[in-house]
């Protein structure tokens, strides 16, 4: 039997006409689908400024009011994030449920985290969203105490419950982040070691949706085939809400950790963005950023300044970053191809994959030269080493040992350079 689903209308204001309001009223009916929402209709109006306690005029809201009664809906979708009195009034004079962007963004990310730590994080950024607007709850409303002489009483023990229920939100907060810091000091701990290693550290980003599972999962078959390292992907909203970091082994001995984040999304919310800056650390700490864009979105280029503002805002603005437009496929562009330091490519049909290391090595691997050395018979040890972390393009034993022609990092052969001879 079918679910049944709750009905809801969208409703924006459209400041200073602003261009980009259809597509972020579009978006917000993408979030409802993905919190199993039916959007059954849409409301919007231009203004200058949101109305402070009503979000919109009176006029409209009592136009709202009419077409979630003619269209049966149950839930009011706001396209911003709504201050504690507006809830309280729109509730008021709606008498249905009110729900703005940011709960439903975090409504998507309760429902997929997996890991302890993600589930950790969704829940701090729910309670620390909530903390402001316990009393524009509905469930509040009835706490408070009205007319005669036990006015006074009434509201007393409404506000002792209110600072209460505060209280213990404060203290589970306490509790989470307790948790969360010491799953933040494993991760710290291990990214010490991959710095230790000298391994570079590749991180996808961009918009929510635009394929970077499917790229990491596209370069781990090519490169990794039978590994079962792939990650989840699949064609929804923020299906990927954990970072997962693999290993990219290429047939030249060159390796680098990939890691996959967490997508990014028009106004996420700031609560989301401190809950998972640990998370989100990756990419502050990445070698080189793939900036991974759905070429066929009619609107990328606003989802592209999107990601560069959280990118920003994450510190990573002066992490280097290349531009990887994928879904070629969906669209007329002509792929795989490499155009402007950029490559478009379909991760869905494994094309550009190659095109898109070429890029990243060339980012990535600068310490590497070209050497041809003479190792002695007696430091055989180092032709071993050498074939497992260099790119060996030939070998040969001479008279006085044993000849190596070869790419390798400029610190392997700084610190075995008194054990050879540079032949060239």
């Amino acid at each position: 039997m079918e679910q049944l689903r709750d009905k809801a209308v969208v409703v924006g204001v459209q400041l200073h006409n602003n261009p980009d309001f259809p597509s972020a009223l579009e978006e917000l009916r993408n979030l409802a689908d993905a919190c199993l929402i039916e959007v059954v209709g849409e409301l919007a109006q231009k203004a200058e400024r949101v109305n402070p306690s009503l979000y919109m005029g009176s006029g409209k809201i009592k136009e709202l009011k009419e077409l979630m009664e003619e269209k049966g809906a149950d839930v009011a979708i706001f396209n911003d994030e709504l201050s504690p009195s507006q809830i309280r009034n729109l509730e008021a004079e709606l008498d249905c449920r009110v729900i703005d962007r940011t709960i439903l963004i975090l409504d998507i990310f309760a429902s997929r985290a997996q890991t302890r730590e993600a589930k950790l994080q969704v829940e701090v950024a729910r309670l620390q969203y909530m903390l402001p607007r316990l009393v524009g709850l509905r469930e509040s409303l009835g706490r408070q105490g009205g007319g005669g002489g036990a006015g006074l009483k009434n509201r007393g023990s409404g506000e002792t419950k209110l600072e209460l229920d505060r209280r213990r939100i404060e203290d589970r907060i306490a509790a989470l982040q307790a948790d969360l810091e010491k799953l933040i000091a494993r991760r710290h701990i291990q990214r010490r070691q991959r710095s230790k290693n000298e391994i570079p550290v590749v991180c996808l980003v961009g918009y929510t949706n635009t394929g970077k599972s499917s790229l990491m999962n596209a370069m781990v078959q090519k490169y990794s085939p039978g590994s079962a390292k792939e990650v989840l992907a699949k064609d929804m909203l923020f299906a990927t809400l954990e970072t997962s970091v693999r290993s990219i082994e290429l047939p030249d001995r060159r390796s680098f950790l990939l890691a996959d984040t967490v997508g990014f999304v028009s106004q996420l919310p700031h609560h989301l963005i401190k809950a998972f800056r640990s998370t989100l650390e990756e990419v502050t700490g990445a070698d080189l950023l793939l900036h991974v864009v759905d070429c066929s979105d009619p609107a990328y280029e606003k989802r592209v300044e999107v990601t560069n503002e959280t990118l920003r805002e994450l510190g990573a603005g002066e992490v280097p970053v290349l531009k990887v437009y994928n879904k070629a496929d969906l669209t007329d562009h002509a792929y795989p191809r490499i155009e402007d330091g950029s490559v478009y490519l379909s991760a869905r049909k494994n094309s550009g994959i190659e095109e898109l290391v070429q890029l990243i090595s060339d980012r990535i691997f600068t310490d590497y030269k070209e050497y041809e050395i003479l190792i002695p018979f007696d430091q055989g040890r180092l032709v071993s080493y050498f074939n497992e972390h260099a790119h060996v393009y030939s070998m040969s034993h001479e008279e006085g040992g044993t000849r190596l022609a070869m790419t390798c990092r400029e610190a392997d052969y700084d610190k075995y350079r008194s054990s050879f001879i540079l032949l060239s």
